[in-house]
């Protein structure tokens, strides 16, 4: 038998202030994204901010439909149609935000399996790992590269 673990890292900030300028206005438009939401039916308006970089940044939000799982998270709204009108062009940053009732979340939104595996696959296209901010009322968390999330992923080299 062998033991292995596995360790993340992320920086945690106590609010949006800490953050560098650019992460800043990414987070602040992942913000305004979750407002324009579409969740009638959980109340959870997600909102996410890709930024490319040829510094395009491209914005998404989650859309429910009464036919689970006919939906789409944030995330992979933004990410997807980002590939659609930049399609060679690589991620460098993307930012979660999410509102219930109206009001940010407390504890930072973590991104879903799916969208966790999309993030992923365009790591692995671009060879680049892609900065994952995570916003939440109490704290916001910033992790470089989806090991940090994910550290079983799924890779294409299961395909050979």
């Amino acid at each position: 038998m062998k033991e292995i673990v596995f360790r993340i890292a992320l920086t945690e900030y106590s609010g949006i202030d800490e953050l560098p300028v650019t992460e800043q206005k990414l987070l602040q438009k992942a913000r305004e994204a979750a407002k324009d939401a579409y969740s009638p039916y959980s109340g959870f308006k997600v909102g996410s901010a890709v930024l490319l970089e040829n510094g395009q940044t491209i914005t998404g939000n989650n859309q429910e439909n009464a036919a689970y799982p006919s939906g789409l998270c944030a995330e992979r709204t933004a990410l997807f149609y980002a590939s659609a009108q930049f399609p060679n062009v690589p991620v460098s940053m993307i930012a979660v935000s999410a509102l219930k009732q109206e009001l940010l979340v407390d504890n930072t939104v973590k991104p879903c399996g799916s969208c966790r595996q999309v993030m992923a696959e365009f790591e692995d296209r671009f060879e680049k790992p892609i900065r994952i901010i995570l916003d939440g009322h109490d704290r916001i968390e910033v992790l470089d590269g989806i090991d940090n999330l994910l550290p079983l992923r799924f890779r294409k080299e299961a395909l050979d």
